[in-house]
């Protein structure tokens, strides 16, 4: 197991460039009461730096979604009576998916067996990076998939009850041996593993990064929604899925780490991490000139 001491640098920006240059992501979110959780992940794609920013919510919440920013792009889904996703849509979001550079599916879906089988036909068959955050854990819970290596690029971004929930293993057993249940996890599903909380590490199963930036005013609800949106957008923008959780983990625990200085640890909420995100991406693309 090798040792990764240092998040790698920023996706470059060339001048030359335009949205199509940095990426195209769809996050597959959101249910009825969980409308932020979207909404979260949307702001946090689109500060981190996608060129285009897709949010695909059950149509029952897409008014909600929609009208609180308008740089993300937003695709309607069917709704079951809980107001969460069902698969009348399948195919056609399959479909959306495929033509992403990178997606995401989790923050607020809630639980259902259409969203069991949903989750489940993106993590095997989708042929783009795919983050796996929230209740797309939860719904593929006890799923023979996580219990076979994946050849595709697949990050996924557990808590530790989530990981409680896929693997049998106690929190407080998670907790007294994060490294090593991260390791092993990661070889077993052939998957990155981030495993989020204080010291948040990231692994293949062959490298292991443990992020040092964040503190415990991020323990509030909606900051890992955030770091979703981070995620799949540093990929959006070409980085390797390795890469892009250290980076991500990196600058999510920074903006909060900002937030909290202006804002203090109990006062800061998870929607203020992508405006101090704006501000740790201009701090970090500094060159020595620009100091001077």
């Amino acid at each position: 197991m090798k040792r990764v001491n240092e998040p790698p640098d920023l996706p470059e920006r060339p001048q030359s460039s335009h949205k199509g240059t940095f990426g195209k992501c769809l996050i597959v979110a959101g249910s009825r009461g969980m409308s932020g959780a979207a909404v979260l992940a949307g702001l946090g794609a689109l500060r981190a730096g996608a060129g285009l920013v897709f949010l695909a919510v059950p149509d029952k919440i897409l008014d909600i979604v929609a009208s609180v920013e308008p740089s993300y792009l937003t695709v309607p889904l069917p709704s079951d009576s809980q107001g969460r996703i069902d698969l009348e849509g399948d195919d056609a979001l399959f479909e959306k998916a495929s033509s992403m550079t990178a997606v995401a599916i989790g923050p607020g879906l809630g639980q259902s067996e259409d969203l069991h089988q949903l989750v489940a036909r993106f993590y095997e068959n989708l042929d783009r990076p795919l983050v796996v955050d929230a209740d797309g854990l939860n719904n593929l819970a006890g799923s023979p998939l996580l219990q076979t290596r994946t050849t595709k690029p697949r990050i996924l971004t557990p808590h530790p009850g989530e990981v409680s929930g896929l693997t049998g293993i106690p929190i407080p057993q998670i907790q007294n041996k994060r490294e090593q249940v991260a390791l092993e996890y990661a070889r077993l599903t052939g998957a990155i593993v981030v495993l989020k909380g204080a010291g948040t590490i990231v692994t293949d199963g062959e490298r292991l990064y443990v992020n040092d930036t964040g503190n415990s005013g991020m323990g509030t609800g909606g900051t890992g929604d955030v770091l979703t949106g981070i995620l799949v957008s540093l990929l959006a923008q070409g980085m390797q899925p390795f890469d892009a959780a250290s980076l991500a983990v990196y600058l999510h625990g920074l903006a909060g780490d900002l937030a909290a200085a202006e804002l203090s640890q109990p006062g800061m909420i998870a929607s203020d991490l992508p405006d101090y995100l704006a501000e740790v991406l201009q701090q970090l693309s500094e060159t020595p000139a620009d100091e001077e």
